[in-house]
Parts: C-alpha cells; sequence; structure tokens
C-alpha cells in the first residue's frame, strides 16, 4: 500500500500542474497536430512505379499485363531484368515484378518474384498490402476458379497492417516519453530554480515520497493525454485498436514510470534550464530515430540494431504496436515486457541514488 504522503504530494503536483493551463494545451496540441499530419498525408497514394519482367510472352501474360494497366494504383513499365533491377536500384521503381516462363495457362499455378530495395522498405508496409489485394483483383478478373499464383517477397519483411497502423503505436510512445521527461525533468530544475526543493530539504520528506508522488502525479496526467491521442487516432485515422485495452494501458503506465524515473536523474545531474534541455534532447533524439516509431529497427544498418533493439523506447513502442496492430497477449510480449521490466528497475535505482537533496536543492 502506498502510504498518504506521496498520494498528498501527488495531489499538490497535480493543482500546480493544472493551473499552468497554457502547458496543458501545448502538450495536447503537439503531438495531434503531429498525428493527423502524418496521418492524413498518408491517405492519398500516387501510382505504384511497377517493373514487369515477362519471362513467358505468352497471351496469358499480356493479358494479364494489360489487366495491371488498367489498374489505377500502378504506373507498369515493361523491360529486361537487368533494366529494371537497374531502375529500382536507382530508385526509379517501387517494385519490379518477374513473370516466369511457365505463367502460360490458367490451369497450374505459378510463382512470381518480387524484386524490392530495402531502401524502400519504409513504404512497403502501406504498399504491400494494397499490391497483394490488386494482385488478388487481377487474377479474378482472368479467372474464377483455384489461385494461379503465389506471391514470394524478397528483400523484405512483409507487413500486414498500413503505415499509418504501424505510425500511431510508435508515436504514442514517443508521445509518452516526451510527456514523462518534462514531467519531471524539466519540472525538477524548476522546482529548485523557484526555490520549492529548498524549502522541502528542511522538512523529513524522504526522496523516495517525493519521487514517488510526482510520478504519480505524472502518470495520471500522461493516461489522460495518451487516452485523448488514442481517441484522435480511432475516430479521425480510423486507427483500430486490435487488442486487450487493459493490456495496452499497462504497457503504457509500465512506460511512463521508465521515463519518468529517467527524467528525475537527469533533472538531479542538470543544474540550470539550459542543461536539462541539453540532456533532454540527447536522451529523447537518438530514441526518436533509433526505437522504430517512423520505420522498423531492421531497416537500420546491422551494426546500429543490436543498440537500438535494447533502448528503453524500442521495448515500449513494440510492444504496444504488437497489441495494437496485431492482438498480442501479454503472454504473446514477454520479450518486451522481460526488456520493459528490466529498464523500470534500471531507471527506478537511478532515479532514487542519484536524487540527493543535498545536490537538488543548491
Amino acid at each position: 500500500m502506498i502510504d498518504s504522503v506521496p498520494i498528498t504530494l501527488a495531489r499538490v503536483f497535480l493543482k500546480m500542474h493544472l493551473r499552468d493551463r497554457q502547458a496543458i494545451v501545448f502538450s495536447l496540441f503537439f503531438p495531434i497536430a503531429f498525428m493527423l499530419a502524418f496521418g492524413l498525408s498518408s491517405g492519398s497514394q500516387d501510382p505504384i512505379e511497377l517493373g514487369v519482367v515477362n519471362n513467358s510472352q505468352s497471351g496469358l501474360a499480356a493479358e494479364f499485363i494489360e489487366t495491371l494497366n488498367t489498374n489505377p494504383l500502378f504506373s507498369v513499365t515493361e523491360g529486361s531484368e537487368h533494366e529494371l533491377r537497374t531502375a529500382l536500384i536507382e530508385g526509379d521503381s517501387k517494385m519490379v515484378l518477374i513473370l516466369p516462363a511457365e505463367f502460360r495457362d490458367t490451369d497450374t499455378g505459378s510463382q512470381l518474384r518480387l524484386l524490392v530495395d530495402k531502401a524502400q522498405m519504409r513504404q512497403l508496409g502501406l504498399i504491400l498490402p494494397m499490391f497483394e489485394k490488386a494482385l488478388v483483383t487481377v487474377e479474378r478478373e482472368l479467372r474464377n476458379t483455384e489461385p494461379l499464383f503465389s506471391l514470394t517477397v524478397e528483400d523484405v519483411k512483409a507487413r500486414s497492417q498500413g503505415y499509418i497502423d504501424f505510425l500511431i503505436p510508435g508515436l504514442l510512445a514517443f508521445t509518452l516519453m516526451q510527456i514523462s521527461i518534462s514531467g519531471s525533468g524539466f519540472n525538477l530544475v524548476e522546482y529548485r530554480r523557484k526555490g520549492i526543493l529548498k524549502r522541502l530539504f528542511v522538512t523529513p520528506l524522504r526522496p523516495r515520497d517525493f519521487i514517488l508522488g510526482l510520478v504519480l502525479a505524472r502518470l495520471l496526467l500522461c493516461l489522460v493525454q495518451l487516452s485523448v491521442l488514442l481517441g484522435v487516432a480511432v475516430v479521425f485515422l480510423d486507427v483500430t485498436v486490435v487488442g486487450n485495452l487493459a493490456a495496452l494501458y499497462l504497457v503504457i503506465v509500465l512506460g511512463t514510470v521508465i521515463f519518468l524515473s529517467m527524467g528525475f536523474c537527469l533533472g538531479s545531474l542538470a543544474k540550470t534550464q539550459q542543461a536539462i534541455l541539453a540532456l533532454g534532447n540527447l536522451f529523447i533524439f537518438p530514441q526518436m530515430f533509433l526505437s522504430g516509431i517512423f520505420f522498423p529497427i531492421d531497416s537500420l544498418p546491422k551494426l546500429v540494431q543490436p543498440l537500438a533493439a535494447v533502448l528503453p523506447l524500442s521495448f515500449v513502442a513494440n510492444a504496444l504496436r504488437e497489441i495494437v496492430t496485431n492482438g498480442s497477449s501479454l503472454l504473446e510480449i514477454l520479450p518486451e515486457l522481460a526488456g520493459i521490466a528490466v529498464w523500470l528497475v534500471i531507471s527506478f535505482v537511478l532515479a532514487t541514488r542519484l536524487f540527493v537533496w543535498k545536490e537538488v536543492a543548491s
């Protein structure tokens, strides 16, 4: 049970924060605007630049290519495999579809090859599902019996969701980190500047109670803000939460505690607002680009991937993404939960060790 001291402090910190209405508005406005900008911009897509290598030269292959040409989803270019591979490497094409020599009749199935460039991986989360659906439509126009072909994707791990479905959980995790760091580290420096910590220093208040009280207050605010963001994603961006909401919020709570504790570490080390701003950026921005928020960690250089995979934001973002898009249960994300648990212990121990009244109150 939590004693009355942290709860009382949490109420005080909540009242202090709620008086700053401008900070509340901006802390909600920026993530919502960021989310809507990404979500709405991914709504309309240009035709997919598709190269087709026709190794069959049969009537069926010609009919298949003509059907692709009439589909507004594609911008088709025919050529040799060498020419189209070169175009793919140079960025003049998104994909190259290779029709095998046995692609001649509708009685036997054929396996098509789809060539992609790893540099295009971040777009494939959106393109590949549409491409597969379009191929099914083409097949149905050619015949309505057994499947005519199967699709083998080379050089990329296919994703069943669109890019916006991949992006939203990552943005939730990133917003969670930003709110938490600013809610503990920046506030700690501000309390020092205003002399609040000096007043608390002469009381019998324990650092653990102070940290716990501020964590409880910020945790409640973070849950409310992320609930608003999630509601905006569901209502305006048509994002579906496939998994269990209780599991989702458990991960959010654990992630919030991690980054609130990390914020305390930074706030204890920093002596001025300029210092906490610099330390905050050093902590936030590398994780923003390495933790799979905007594109999969697999697309990073192999040398960086092991480091990126063990960052705290990576564990939180992956867990949220698995629950939101794949409907995974807590048992199915045990590796992510184990990583979150490790960072939870590390961050809380560091926060309590680095937070010394004589240092922070000076």
